[in-house]
């Protein structure tokens, strides 16, 4: 594997494990040239998945974009980045236990902000934020009343 820091062509798995319910495996990888240490995925190669976009375009199912979306969300937030690759995951493989080759952009945010909720509630809020494209302070201040409703009802139980 290529150092994508040096461009050196060979590179020692320095660690191996399975991920994504044993669908793929994490190398931790370490050049020997430089000392820079990176991560690589191996997958069995599967049914390639698309999403459809509002103006009705498709594009290939990018978890990179999902995955950006989640670190900008969960910035300064107190989440580990394992959980944000494992909810990513989890979106992944239910598409694709659900033999679903196409879902909407929309469909992919509601997934995202379900699980997001669980998580980390400010991180659900910035998501949200951009997600829903709230055009006033009103429709933000609902989507937080509407948490701190759910977040009482669980207190309750």
């Amino acid at each position: 594997m290529k150092c994508p820091a040096c461009g050196y062509e060979d590179s020692k798995v320095a660690d191996s494990r399975l991920c994504e319910g044993g669908g793929a495996v994490r190398r931790r990888r370490e050049c020997p040239d430089c000392g820079k240490r990176f991560t690589t995925y191996e997958r069995a190669g599967e049914t390639k998945l698309f999403v459809v976009k509002k103006d009705g375009s498709r594009e290939l199912f990018n978890r990179e974009k999902i995955l950006r979306g989640l670190i900008r969300a969960c910035e300064k937030r107190p989440v580990p980045s394992d959980s944000l690759e494992e909810l990513v995951d989890e979106i992944e493989r239910r598409m694709r236990e659900d033999l679903m080759q196409e879902i909407s952009t929309s469909e992919v945010g509601e997934l995202v902000m379900e699980r997001l909720r669980g998580i980390d509630s400010v991180a659900y809020v910035r998501f949200a934020s951009v997600y829903k494209e709230f055009h006033d302070t009103d429709s933000f201040l609902q989507e937080i009343a509407d948490l701190r409703t759910e977040a009482e009802a669980k207190q309750v139980r």
